[in-house]
């Protein structure tokens, strides 16, 4: 029998629309070397690894009548240059062009015929540099062996690590008659289950919801914040079906320097500086900041105990422990250092059980770690509604050493956080090599200047190292 969906997974499925595609990216730029990355490189080494990764090639098949949730099947046409494109910039490529063209490609829904994943290796960018931009549908991070793709093309040396030789048999296509055997037989054992799929499946707004915030509870661990109402901000209005996208970079011993000031964690100066770059952005544009003026974050971060960790990375298992907070950023505070004390106290409030997860810990866990716990954050946002935040901010620590893809050294990585339903954007970001690299994701209508935005971090930053001193 084809694995089924979970019901979590399914929703996903059922509430894409044209506005809020459901896949999660990320953007890594490379230094090629002089015999490294190229686009035949590139397919060869997906096509070597891929079997590290068995959803990789496969489908979604749907049950007529939509009986039961939809079951994952081998593609039996499984094409790999299909998924593994090639794209290229005028050179010396900027980095404007590449946020151009990532937002294009975020944009554009994946083919539900196909495996739900994309990879493009992007060519011309200046000081001889590469890109490779991955997209994931959040319906195959199904938080139990979830790796995603751009995992399992990275080695810690320049030395590609030796291939595995494997033959590869697609099992054939299970038949209509065989799925809605299948599909009775699960009803059998649980009679709503056929009343669910179809109300689900057929666009029944309710039901869908319900099944999503039900199942959503998994991940959310919902603090006092959200009996306040959520703060009116120019981040929650009605989206389009196309994307902007702007990166900013940092150096992560700048936050530990704040960090080693102020007694707070990292991701308290991270949250801090979101902040002070929002209160900037909206002054910017002459909205009316009031001294008690706040953005509401949802913030996601690993609960997993030391005791949940695989022992071995090749396991990629990741669990659903992901717990999802709810910040009041306090964008109407001048001051940078009261604005770090605010978010520290909300942060502490919060996680005050002592089960969230230091860098090392997640670091660990299936290899490079960031790409599939950004998706799982966004998997978490995407079953809140907008009436309880303004806008998601995952964070997620990456190894402080340097990674290669076919030799070709990663020199930053940024993740791009899909939109949720009234969301006009969302932030990612991911510490690799001793920087922190911020992918800012927003509605092409609603965030014009997500540009300006991104280059208000350094601007931010800078106020609360010149306090650290």
């Amino acid at each position: 029998m084809p694995p089924r969906l979970s019901a979590l997974d399914a929703s996903f499925l059922y509430l894409e629309q044209a506005t809020t595609p459901m896949h999660v990216g990320g953007v890594a730029i490379f230094r090629r070397p002089k015999n490294g990355l190229d686009y035949d490189r590139l397919v060869e080494l997906v096509e070597q690894r891929i079997s590290l990764v068995p959803r990789y090639r496969q489908k979604v098949r749907h049950v007529p009548g939509n009986l039961a949730r939809p079951v994952w099947i081998d593609d039996t046409e499984f094409d790999v240059a299909y998924h593994v494109r090639r794209s290229a910039l005028p050179r010396p490529g900027s980095d404007a062009q590449l946020t151009e063209l990532v937002a294009r490609l975020m944009s554009r829904p994946l083919d539900h015929t196909r495996p739900l994943w994309e990879m493009y290796l992007v060519e011309g960018l200046a000081k001889g540099r590469i890109a490779v931009v991955t997209k994931t549908h959040q319906a195959m991070v199904d938080g139990i062996s979830a790796i995603d793709i751009s995992q399992v093309i990275l080695d810690v040396s320049p030395d590609p690590r030796p291939a595995t030789e494997e033959v590869w048999m697609p099992r054939p296509e299970p038949s209509d008659g065989q799925l809605i055997a299948e599909a009775i037989g699960d009803a059998v054992a649980r009679p709503s289950e056929i009343a669910d799929n179809v109300r689900a499946a057929t666009g029944d707004a309710l039901a869908t919801v319900d099944k999503v915030v039900g199942m959503a509870g998994k991940f959310l661990t919902m603090a006092r914040t959200a009996t306040r109402p959520t703060p009116r901000t120019p981040l929650n209005v009605d989206i389009s079906t196309q994307r902007r996208f702007a990166m900013a970079r940092t150096e992560l011993e700048s936050y530990r320097r704040i960090r080693a000031a102020h007694g707070c964690s990292v991701n308290d100066v991270v949250l801090s500086v979101v902040s002070g770059a929002l209160r900037n952005w909206l002054l910017s544009r002459g909205e009316p900041v009031t001294s008690s003026a706040s953005v509401r974050a949802m913030v996601p971060l690993s609960v997993r105990g030391e005791a949940d960790v695989p022992s071995s990375a090749a396991s990629g298992s990741l669990g659903n422990r992901v717990s999802s907070y709810l910040v009041d950023l306090p964008v109407g505070e001048p001051s940078p250092v009261v604005r770090l004390h605010h978010v520290t106290h909300a942060m502490r409030e919060h996680t005050s059980n002592g089960r969230n997860v230091g860098a090392d810990t997640l670091v660990r866990i299936g290899g490079f770690a960031p790409p599939t716990l950004h998706a799982l954050g966004a998997r978490a946002a995407s079953g809140m509604s907008k009436l309880f935040f303004n806008l998601v901010v995952t964070n997620v620590p990456g190894p402080q050493f340097p990674l290669y893809a076919a030799g070709a050294r990663m020199l930053e990585m940024f993740p791009v956080v899909p939109l949720a339903k009234g969301q006009a954007l969302a932030i990612g970001l991911t510490s690799y090599d001793g920087g922190v690299y911020y992918g800012f994701n927003g509605d092409r209508d609603a965030m014009p200047d997500v540009d300006v935005l991104a280059g208000l971090v350094d601007e931010s930053l800078d106020e609360l190292l010149a306090s650290s001193r």
